[in-house]
């Protein structure tokens, strides 16, 4: 079974979607299935325009894309799990515990994946060495304000607004990426 990168937002509707189009191109080639889900989503809605927008902008044709609401399922199998804000990383965690380790927020684990120092024996799993390389970078990083590991959502805004918010996801999802790509 391939490693799972899960993206939660509130909707499931702009950030984590605009997420999991822009890994998969970023990791396109690395055996890692991307997902989505919203911690408040209604299954079965389209993405928000200017998110479809950016979608569209990664490759890849995003009419299919739905809604879906978050499960401790998904959580569970995630290897994984990036928040847009620390209310939702902490809603992961709630609903499933063991995933604690392995859920932080996308700005949170972008600035733990740039200082990381990956271990000689990565390849095999280079997503769960990814993983561990960043969650031991924790130690060495000053704190930052809290605020900054959260990700403005764009909704109501202009499309202005969901492209930065798009900068921001693909700025904090590159560490991740070389670092995967350095252990595979």
């Amino acid at each position: 079974m391939a490693d799972r990168v899960l993206f939660v937002c509130h909707a499931n509707l702009c950030r984590s979607p605009m997420a999991e189009y822009l890994a998969r191109r970023l990791l396109a080639g690395q055996s890692v299935e991307v997902a989505s889900a919203g911690t408040d989503a209604i299954d079965g809605l389209g993405m928000h325009p200017y998110a479809m927008e950016i979608a569209t902008e990664s490759g890849a044709d995003p009419a299919a894309f739905r809604t879906r609401g978050l499960r401790p399922e998904y959580l569970v199998d995630a290897t994984l799990v990036l928040t847009a804000t620390r209310r939702q990383r902490s809603i992961c965690t709630a609903l499933a515990p063991g995933a604690l380790h392995r859920t932080f927020t996308l700005r949170q684990f972008g600035r733990l994946a740039a200082a990381a120092e990956l271990p000689a024996d990565s390849a095999d799993d280079p997503l769960r060495a990814a993983i561990a390389a960043a969650a031991q970078a924790r130690g060495r990083l000053q704190p930052t304000a809290p605020d900054e590991d959260d990700l403005r959502d764009p909704i109501g805004g202009t499309a202005a607004d969901f492209r930065r918010c798009a900068e921001e996801i693909e700025q904090s999802l590159r560490p991740l990426a070389a670092l995967i790509g350095a252990a595979g």
